[in-house]
C-alpha cells in the first residue's frame, strides 16, 4: 500500500471508531487536546503527527493495536537446547563420604 493509502486506512478506523461511540469531532478532539481541524485532517488522511494519532487512539481507547509494534524475544532453537541441558532433570542428594559410615564412639 501506498503512504496515502495507508493514512487514508488510519483516517478510516479513527472515524469509525468515533462514530461507533457516538462521539463529535469537536468532542473528541478537545479530548485528545487537539483542534477540530487536526481530527478532520486525520480522518480524511491527510499527514499529522504520531504523536496526535496515539492522542487520539488513546481517547477512542484504541491504543492496543499498538501491540503489533511490540518486540518479543526469539530464542533460537539452539540455545533453547542449551537451557534444556542445563536445567535440573532431578535432586541427588550428597554422596556420603567414605569415613561417614563408620561408627563413631563417643
Amino acid at each position: 500500500m501506498s503512504d496515502k493509502a495507508l493514512m487514508q486506512t488510519i483516517g478510516t478506523f479513527v472515524r469509525h471508531h468515533r462514530m461507533a461511540q457516538n462521539r463529535r469531532q469537536e468532542e473528541l478532539a478537545t479530548a485528545a487536546g487537539i483542534s477540530r481541524s487536526t481530527l478532520s485532517l486525520l480522518e480524511r488522511g491527510e499527514t499529522v503527527t504520531v504523536t496526535t494519532l496515539l492522542q487520539v487512539l488513546r481517547i477512542l481507547g484504541q491504543l492496543q493495536i499498538m501491540e503489533g509494534f511490540t518486540i518479543r524475544p526469539v530464542v533460537s532453537p539452539l540455545e533453547l537446547a542449551r537451557q534444556q541441558k542445563a536445567r535440573r532433570q532431578r535432586a541427588r542428594g550428597k554422596a556420603p563420604k567414605p569415613d561417614e559410615h563408620q561408627e563413631t564412639h563417643w
